[in-house]
């Protein structure tokens, strides 16, 4: 699908990730019953895709497939239409255990193609891993957010998607701003985007922003056609010193920067068509 800068733009709300804690921001949706409310509110003011992450009874993050299934089935009975992503990433699990929830067949998960420096660790996708991980969403027909903190995680996708991997188009979504990783720079931003488009042609992608960052990296996608994410996950904040008191809040934040730019945000029927997933009854 052709994107300009007058296509729907999909707006991801990330709502929980591994790190932020109530200590942080107490808005940060840890349980259950808080995520799906978190979701719905977002969902509300323009959100098609949800992308989730689960806590344990002590906030701590896990890959359990039980708290993924219920906070999946919430989503889909609060949320009529919208895209459940779940991740598979480093932070909840270790091994094979980070995709124990991908036979519940999601709309879509995220994928890390290679490793990278984080604040304070490696964040290791091991060859191997990343095989596995790409094969069981082709096997549950899910479609990957390859989450690209690096130019080499693009050109990885491609590898993917030229022996099998990844089928359909990928969707890459640059992740900007982690310490220790790319920073938020707008000339890379703009090779990265170039680099999609040489690579898959004019295909969907998607940027986020780390903290400070968010609202920049979501300025920048807006205006040049993209699609953007926000949510608590990544960013707990509106200014320096306000704390950002929903994921909605956030949502809409991006939503404005649509008005801006005279982009329509899309509608979950309208995401789901970008991405070529399935319809379902709204």
């Amino acid at each position: 699908m052709s994107e300009s800068t007058n296509t729907p733009c999909i707006i991801c709300v990330a709502i929980t990730g591994s790190v932020p804690t109530k200590a942080d921001n107490p808005a940060v949706p840890v349980t259950l019953s808080e995520q799906i409310e978190s979701t719905h509110e977002a969902f509300e003011a323009g959100a098609s895709i949800a992308h989730c992450h689960v806590r344990d009874d002590a906030g701590k993050p896990t890959s359990d497939p039980d708290r993924f299934a219920a906070l999946k089935d919430g989503i889909e009975t609060n949320c009529p239409g919208m895209i459940v992503q779940l991740s598979t990433g480093g932070r909840s699990g270790a091994g094979r255990e980070r995709g124990g929830m991908l036979p519940l067949a999601p709309d879509m998960a995220s994928l890390s193609v290679g490793s990278n420096n984080f604040p304070t660790r490696v964040y290791e996708n091991a060859p191997d891993l990343v095989d596995w991980l790409a094969s069981e969403m082709v096997k549950y027909d899910i479609k990957p957010e390859i989450e690209a903190f690096d130019l080499s995680h693009i050109l990885q996708a491609a590898r993917l998607h030229k022996v099998g991997q990844i089928k359909d188009t990928p969707y890459v979504q640059f992740v900007m701003g982690v310490k220790n990783a790319m920073p938020v720079d707008r000339e890379v931003f703009d090779f990265y985007v170039k680099t999609v488009h040489r690579l898959f042609g004019d295909v969907p992608w998607c940027a986020a922003g780390i903290g400070p960052g968010q609202i920049t990296v979501n300025d920048w996608s807006i205006a040049a056609g993209g699609h953007v994410r926000t949510g608590l996950e990544d960013n707990i904040r509106l200014d320096r010193d306000t704390l950002a008191p929903s994921n909605a809040a956030l949502v809409r934040r991006a939503v404005d920067l649509c008005d801006k730019y005279a982009r329509p945000v899309a509608t979950a029927a309208q995401a789901r068509a970008t991405l070529g997933l399935r319809k379902v009854a709204a």
